[in-house]
């Protein structure tokens, strides 16, 4: 059997969360099984008996506009026209049973470990908070200031989002006041 290799990162890349679930795009699991989005849809849509809405559904208008922009990829004339399907995890394992190419295994058996990988984080995320909150406890004031230091390590920075456009300075605002030649 010839080795076939499975990008992790671009598992883990292309795992969304899409009305408070995680899911991995149509487009996203054709790319990594090495088919072509019509196909795996259409194998999909031949076995749609296996896939409930809990394992799969499709973007709304709004949320397929969200992403697009997110993204920022839009295309008026080429490009996808309708929106994408989502996969759950069971989705995505529903998926062997459709596919049956040895690349479909190997990529299912991947994504199920970053699944896995991912709930694991966010327990020890969750764990960790837990703990800090004990500790506050125990302990009096004087570590408060410790405490409060390490819940703002613990929350995700927002970066500033720049202003898009062309900026004039003040001060080159005179060449084009009123009473000048132009």
């Amino acid at each position: 059997m010839t080795e076939i290799s499975v990008d992790i990162l671009a598992i883990e890349r292309s795992i969304r969360i899409i009305r408070g679930d995680k899911v991995i795009l149509d487009k996203d699991l054709a790319e990594l099984y090495g088919v072509e989005t019509k196909n795996l849809i259409k194998a999909v849509k031949r076995n749609l008996d296996r896939f409930p809405a809990d394992f799969m559904f499709q973007l709304t208008n709004q949320e397929f506009a969200d992403l697009r922009f997110q993204s920022g990829t839009s295309s008026q004339w080429g490009g996808r026209r309708y929106p994408p399907y989502a996969f759950s995890e069971q989705g995505v394992a529903m998926l062997s049973s459709v596919l049956s190419s040895s690349r479909a295994v190997l990529v299912n058996i991947e994504i199920m470990r970053t699944f896995v990988r991912l709930r694991r984080l966010m327990a020890s995320h969750a764990d960790l908070a837990d703990r800090l909150e004990a500790l506050e406890q125990k302990y009096d004031a004087q570590f408060r200031a410790v405490f409060d230091a390490i819940r703002q390590l613990m929350v995700p920075l927002e970066s500033e989002k720049k202003s898009i456009g062309f900026k004039v300075e003040e001060e080159n605002r005179e060449f084009f006041s009123e009473g000048s030649a132009f």
